[in-house]
């Protein structure tokens, strides 16, 4: 009886095993036939069955067929997601026996192989085709993962990332993407990456959330792999130029258009770097000057205020010694108590003074030293406009139809002839009626040295508004020249 049991047994185990075996060879068969949809029916059956889906084999063989489905893109329609339940069937696989049993190594194989990866991207590339973002950044990350060393897949899910925030716009969860983004631009920078683009972009998003020094650093790694590249040299500039670090900013671009000297956008870009830091240290100037011009005219004020108080007292004690004679003049009591009350509100005003003085000289406010910096700071505006202008006319050597050379050389003599104009308006009768017309006419010559740089921009772009602007101010201005009859002498 025992032994009758054990034959049972052993026959029914190796009919089970007959059944999975002839199942899985049916779906492998109808696979191997190119008849991918029966193989899918097939196989989708199998693990359904209580007694297949317990085998490591049935769930690789699922991976299998999915896998081949999502490799050809004429079956996109069996399965439109058919490379992830392949990887899922794989994983499945070592599951229901542990590690896979006997098929662990080919079911690990399969789950890190080029097949599993193709079909991944293929998968993503048809998701993002069909501008489901997400399902696209699904498929590619899980390649990415596939292959670690790969480029194009983290490439590729980063963008989709990007798109799936874009297509929905404010409903985005930002954070989200944007943290997706940078993880996969990240793995593809570090697996050597050459697309300045990818670079730029991650830096750029790494500055938006006011992390500069972690844009900077990623702009350095790029430009180990992509030396010399222009926009990314551009692109770091920026970051500086935003976050304030203007002259760090100018020692960067400089360095790269010192090895670059025919490039025409660094010089044009350290043109308008220059252009900048000028427009800066005259603000500063002007700052300091009004802080200088204050302290001024708070001491001067001081003094005057005291020389009332002192013509006060003086006429006080006059009136206490006429009473002093008159003792019953209500007259000279009434002028006394008028006074006195004068001399009170003028200490007060005396006491309002000293407390701004005082409140000056704890801001560290020293008039005279506040003047004299902003002569300095004057000075270094004047040297760096200088450079700006120099850069300008190296763009123009080389293209002299640059629009933004142009423009801004012309608005340079402008502002220089404005300035030049204030002098002139601020000049009393006496020295205008010595010098007036003389210096009129180099005022006149430095506006006339705009005119050429204008018009070229013009010709160049007709419709740009703040061109068109200046250049109307700057004709009526030599208008009313020529109708005084001053002559231009124009200047270098």
């Amino acid at each position: 009886m025992a032994q009758s049991m054990k034959q049972v047994l052993i026959l029914s185990a190796a009919s089970l095993f007959s059944l999975t075996a002839m199942a899985q060879n049916k779906a492998i068969l109808l696979k191997e036939q190119g008849a991918l949809d029966k193989a899918k029916t097939e196989i989708d059956a199998n693990v359904a069955e209580p007694k297949l889906s317990g085998k490591a084999k049935t769930w690789y063989t699922k991976g299998q067929i999915y896998e081949a489905i999502a490799l050809d893109p004429k079956l996109n329609t069996l399965d439109s997601n058919a490379a992830m339940v392949a990887y899922e069937s794989y994983k499945k696989a070592l599951e229901v026996e542990p590690n896979g049993g006997k098929m662990g190594k080919e079911i690990n194989e399969a789950l890190t192989g080029k097949m599993m990866y193709s079909a991944m991207m293929n998968q993503g590339v048809r998701k993002y085709q069909a501008k489901n973002y997400d399902a696209a950044y699904a498929a590619m990350s899980m390649a990415a993962q596939i292959n670690p060393a790969d480029t194009t897949a983290p490439m590729y899910a980063g963008i989709s990332a990007q798109q799936a925030m874009n297509a929905k716009g404010e409903g985005a969860n930002k954070a989200t993407y944007m943290t997706q983004t940078k993880e996969q631009f990240e793995k593809y920078g570090a697996n050597g990456g050459r697309d300045a683009t990818i670079w730029a972009s991650l830096a750029q998003m790494y500055n938006n959330d006011k992390e500069t020094d972690k844009a900077l650093a990623t702009l350095d790694k790029a430009l180990k792999v992509l030396p010399g590249n222009r926009d990314l040299n551009a692109t770091r500039v920026s970051i500086l130029q935003s976050s304030g670090r203007v002259d760090d900013a100018i020692a960067s671009m400089k360095d790269y258009y010192d090895k670059n000297p025919t490039d025409v956008q660094s010089a044009l870009n350290l043109a308008i770097l220059y252009d900048n830091k000028a427009t800066e240290y005259e603000k500063e100037a002007k700052k300091a000057l009004d802080s200088g011009k204050k302290g001024g005219q708070l001491s001067k004020k001081v003094a005057d205020e005291k020389a009332v108080l002192d013509t006060y007292n003086a006429e006080a004690a006059r009136l206490a010694g006429a009473i002093k004679k008159q003792p019953k003049n209500a007259e000279l009591k009434r002028q006394l108590t008028d006074l006195q009350a004068k001399v009170v509100e003028q200490k007060k005003k005396m006491a309002d003074l000293d407390a701004q003085m005082k409140e000056e000289a704890a801001k560290g406010v020293d008039g005279a030293a506040m003047q004299k910096n902003a002569g300095e700071l004057t000075k270094k505006a004047t040297e760096t406009r200088e450079l700006s202008k120099g850069y300008y006319n190296k763009v123009l050597a080389t293209d002299p139809n640059n629009f933004e050379a142009n423009f801004n050389l012309g608005v340079y003599y402008f502002n220089e002839g404005a300035e030049m104009k204030r002098e002139v308006d601020n000049m009393s009768m006496a020295d205008y009626t010595k010098n007036g017309k003389e210096v009129e006419g180099r005022v006149c010559g430095k506006f006339k040295q705009a005119l050429p740089y204008f018009t070229k921009a013009k010709s160049v772009k007709a419709d740009d508004n703040s061109l068109n602007t200046s250049l109307e101010q700057l004709e009526t201005i030599l208008k009313q020249f020529e109708g005084k009859n001053i002559a231009c002498v124009e200047s270098k």
